[in-house]
This record gives C-alpha cells, structure tokens and sequence, in this order.
C-alpha cells in the first residue's frame, strides 16, 4: 500500500465534504417534489452539463477505458460507441429539446404527453419503461459498486484490514466488501440532498479530477520524454481495415489472449455492428436515467441542447488525457507491476489502480484517488437519483398515493433511495467484472429498448399499445439472449432484437386504435419533431395558419455529422498531445477549429430558431 498520510488526509476531507453537502442541501431538497428531483428546474445549463459530465466520468469506465487503451492503443477510441458516446451529439443538436419541451419529470410521465393518460395499452406502456428505468440503473450501480471495489482492493489488500474485521472474506468478495463501505458515503449525501446536492458534489468532484488529470498527464509526458513503447505496429494509428490488425506476440503474449477474449480480432465487422446500433440507439434518444434527468432539470429547450453540447467539451479532453496518461505509465512499467487477480489470471482492468500505487507521487495519488471516488459517487448518485424518480412519482405518487403531502414524498425518497442501494449492492456481488455487466447492459438491454423509442418520436400511428408490446418483446429477448449468448458475443445478435422488438411494435400499434388525435396534435404542436407526421401536421397547420413545422432534419443530420467528428477530435486531441505525435495534434486542431466554427453558425446560431 502506497498511501501517504497526506494522501489520505485529501481522501477524508472530501468524503467529509460530500455529507456536508448533503447536510447543506438537506433543507431546499425538501421543498417540493420537483426541488428534490429535479432542482426545481432553476440550474443553469453550464451547471448541470458539468454535473452530467460527471457522472459519466465513472471509476468503472475509466478503469474499462484505460485497459482499451493499454491493449487497443489509439483504435481503442472507436470501442466507447458500445455506449454509444456519439449518443450526446444527438441530444445536442435536437432530441434534448424535443425532450425539454414535454416539461416532464420522468421518462415515464413523459409517456403521458405521447399516448395520452387513458386507452389501449397505456398503462402496461407505462409500467414497462419504468420496469426499463429500473433495470438499467440496478445495472448500471451494480457495474459501479465493483469497479470500485476492485479498484480500493490494490490500495488497501486485505490481508492489512481481516486483522481487524469481526468477519472472514473471501477473497472473490473482498472488492464487494470495499464498495459497500464507500456507496454508503454517496448514499448519504444524494439521499439527503436531492439534485442540488448532487449536482455540487459533482462540480467539486470535477475540479479535483481536473487538477489530477493535468498534473498526470504532464508526469506521463516527461516519462515518455527519451523513451520508447514497446507496442505493436498500428498501435499508434487510430484506422483499422477487416481486421484488427494489432499482434502482441513476443511483447505481452497474454493481450493477444485478451484481443481474442474480447472478440474485436475481425475489427471491420464489430465496428459496423456497433456504428448499426449505435445511430438507432442515439435516435431513440437517452435512456432513462441521470442523463435523462438532467435535460429534464433544465431551464429551458435551448439550455437542455447546450448543457447536452457542454458535456463533450468538458468530459472528453480531460479524461482522456488521464486515460492515455495512465496507459503510457502502465506501458513503461508494466513488468514491475503485478495486475493478478485473486485466481492468479492477469486482470487488465487492474492497470489503473496499480499504476496509481506505484508511479505517482504523493499528493496526486490523494487527488485522483479522490476525484476517482467522487466518480463513483456521482454516476452512484445520479443513478440513484433516476431510479427514486421513477419509483416515487411514477409509483407510489401515481398508484399508492396521488394526495401524499411533500413530507411524505421526502420520506418515501429516503426509504426508495435506500431499498434502490441495497439491490444494486446485491446485484454486485453477481457481477463478474466490469466488462461483462457493460457488455449486458449496452448490447442487450439496449438492444430491447431502441425499436419502440425510435418510433416513439418519428411516426404518428405509433400508440402506446405498440410502445408496450415492442418494449416486452425486445426486453424480454434480450434477458434470455443473455443467458445463453457470451456477453462478448451479445452486439452480434443486435440486429436479431432490434428486428424482434420492431416486430412487437408494429403489430402492437396496429392491434389498437391510434392515439388520441387531440393528444398527438397537443404532442405535435408542443414538441415539434420531424418525421412520419403527415396526418397530424395538416390537423395542427389548420388550426393554427402560423404554425411552423419542423424541416430541420437535413440541417440536423449534417450537425450530427459534423458533432461526431469533433467529438472524435476531442477524444484523440489529449492522446495525441501526451503521445507527442506533432504532425497528427497540428492535423486534429486544425480540423477542430475548423469545425466548430462552422457549428458555431449551423447549431449554436440557430438554437432559437429550430
């Protein structure tokens, strides 16, 4: 254990400051409803970007990223739109304030502005996507709760702990044990507080990863300085042909194991596979959890696009830049660092956390410990946030309790928050590793959510009874892919449930009378989406002479075009600096510069007028 006292001193005052946080905030959380859940809709866009950026900047997925990149080297930047990443260049350029304009709570209320409150299918509709809402965050605090675990086992082994311990471990659940102990912190003080608590404790936490990522990257630069990595050849190049390409034999021997575990060796087809599910996914808009929560806290449909635009630019650079820093160090020293597991297998995932603890210096070891640990925190916490929301007011509020007194709602918050921790931390000590739940999640889970939601904002005759059966239907085939199909193997067999839960659409919306024609002009009028809304639009053009329809959908599909490409800019900006590969950094600001500036005239100047 390489834990100085001032080290550890930096970890204490800030767990101290997140439950001062949620002392702080404790009181305008319990306002109102909306104050608790959704800050009461008065966060300026900048603030909430930062915060959603945050809770993206999690301790799994820099953990997962860092490995990527130590195997992949700069193709490993292509591997993310698993998620998919270019998913925030969709919600900034339109779906955001399509999204902003229902003025919803929650996904699921959301539905209400969609189908109507009464009819065919409406209420299973409803009760699906929050069953959707849920899955997903257990998911996703499950994929937390043992990356972090995994990552406080290499400071603090447990054999300097069970001497002290009333209880025996096994050595499997040492990591589950650890991740108890730190989500009860993030539990506390998200609990407590409610979004503004949370949206604090992310801005502070992104100002400590900040400073640790800069003063990282600057350590891995001067090592690198003099130096050569021994990595293969195409390595360094982010294109790739049919196959990957990248051999390791007579380097690491045992990541060509891994290239081979991971099932990327025919890279051609996995990156069709993934770009295929990708654009369906980012068109069906974001999922329902602490993404979908912070557009919905926004002032305003133009403030919800911004803070959608803002996160790229503030999450990307800087976490790549720790990323790529962290790999180079792991590459330089990589025989003096020990990344077996408790079964002795070379865990990948390790490189990280070990890196940390052996080649940073005093100071900076505290700071990004910390500002890892406020990771956690935060995607714990927004997660959290997302699934209280669902149950309370998409539950309790709507189905147990329609006249409870604010008083109640705070106190049933406090028990949901609680019963919500205790199933992700259960859920945890199923998961194998962080690859695996990932996988799950955007391969498969995923998969089951895309067709209904994409027909949900583009084609009128789409009813609740539709959104219902496709969402059964592709959920449904996606727990039992999982079960017999390799997680590595899970975004093979995307267009298999994409093609099921489409099928389930259509003949759902077609099983049952359309929408409610009031309802759809209402939806129509207010969101002012582009699509399949011929019948609609000349009900709404005819009642109001002024309206406007939307025909943005060229100019939207060239932003995105050009969103994705600056996005990728942004991610290889950082590599390619700390790599100090002159010629590719000129090429990729030139082009970013570029590219914003034509932007800055196509988006931002025209956030008003879509």
């Amino acid at each position: 254990m390489k834990l100085h006292l001032l080290d550890i001193a930096i970890i204490v005052l800030y767990l101290l400051s997140t439950i001062f946080i949620g002392l702080w905030y404790r009181k305008k959380a319990r306002e109102n409803k909306e104050s608790y859940m959704l800050g009461g809709k008065s966060l300026p866009w900048y603030k909430l970007g930062l915060s959603d950026a945050s809770d993206m900047f999690d301790i799994s997925g820099t953990m997962w990223m860092v490995s990527l990149c130590f195997v992949y080297g700069m193709k490993s930047i292509w591997i993310p739109w698993l998620w998919p990443v270019f998913n925030q260049v969709f919600l900034m350029m339109y779906l955001s304030r399509w999204l902003r304009r229902s003025n919803a709570a929650t996904g699921a209320e959301w539905l209400a502005s969609r189908f109507g409150k009464t009819g065919a299918g409406v209420g299973p509709s409803h009760i699906v996507v929050i069953a959707f809402a849920l899955l997903s965050c257990f998911g996703f605090l499950a994929y937390g709760f043992i990356g972090l675990g995994k990552f406080i086992e290499i400071f603090i082994p447990w054999d300097l702990v069970k001497g002290y311990a009333p209880f025996n471990i096994a050595p499997q659940y040492v990591p589950h044990v650890y991740g108890i102990v730190f989500t009860l912190f993030a539990m506390f003080y998200s609990i407590l507080g409610g979004m503004h608590s949370i949206v604090l404790g992310d801005m502070i936490k992104y100002g400590i990863m900040s400073v640790a990522c800069i003063w990282i990257g600057f350590i891995a630069a001067n090592k690198l300085t003099g130096h050569y990595l021994n990595v293969p050849d195409g390595w360094y190049s982010p294109f790739f042909g049919k196959s990957l390409g990248l051999s390791w034999s007579g380097i690491i021997n045992e990541v060509n194991q891994k290239i081979k575990d991971d099932g990327y060796s025919l890279f051609g087809l996995f990156f069709m596979m993934m770009t295929f599910k990708g654009f369906f996914a980012a068109l069906a808009g974001p999922a329902p959890n602490y993404d979908m929560q912070k557009i919905l806290s926004t002032r305003s449909p133009e403030e919800a696009s911004k803070m959608s635009g803002f996160v790229n630019i503030i999450l990307l650079p800087i976490r790549y830049s720790l990323i790529v820093s962290l790999t180079v160090l792991g590459l330089l020293y990589y025989h003096e660092m020990n990344l077996k597991d408790a079964t002795g297998a070379i865990d990948f995932e390790r490189i990280l956390p070990a890196v940390i603890n052996n080649f940073l210096p005093v100071g900076l070891v505290g700071l990004l410990l910390a500002g890892l640990l406020g990771a956690f925190m935060s995607t714990f916490s927004g997660t959290m946030n997302a699934a209280q929301a669902y149950i309370v007011n998409d539950i309790y509020i709507k189905y147990v309790n329609p006249e409870a007194s604010t008083r109640k709602v705070i106190a049933m918050n406090y028990l949901v928050g609680v019963l919500v921790v205790a199933i992700g931390v259960i859920l945890g000590f199923f998961v194998k590793d962080v690859n695996s739940v990932l996988q799950w999640i955007v391969s498969a889970l995923y998969g089951g959510y895309v067709a209904s939601n994409v027909l949900k904002w583009h084609w009128w005759r789409f009813n609740a009874n539709g959104f219902f059966w496709g969402m059964l239907a592709g959920i449904g085939s996606s727990l039992v892919f999982s079960l017999f199909i390799p997680s590595g193997e899970l975004l093979y067999w995307f267009p298999v449930l994409f093609g099921i839960s489409l099928a389930g659409s259509v003949i759902g919306t077609y099983a049952s009378e359309p929408t409610d024609m009031a309802v759809l002009k209402s939806f129509y009028s207010t969101v002012r989406p582009w699509g399949f809304w011929e019948p609609v639009k000349k009900l709404v053009m005819a009642d109001d002479a002024n309206f406007t329809p939307n025909k943005n959908f060229k100019l939207n599909m060239f932003n995105v075009v050009i969103g994705t490409i600056v996005q990728l800019c942004l991610t290889i900006l950082p590599m390619y600096l700390i790599l100090q590969q002159k010629m590719p950094l000129m090429v990729t600001i030139a082009l970013l510069v570029v590219l914003m500036t034509v932007l800055k005239k196509t988006w931002w100047n025209k956030l008003k007028d879509y």
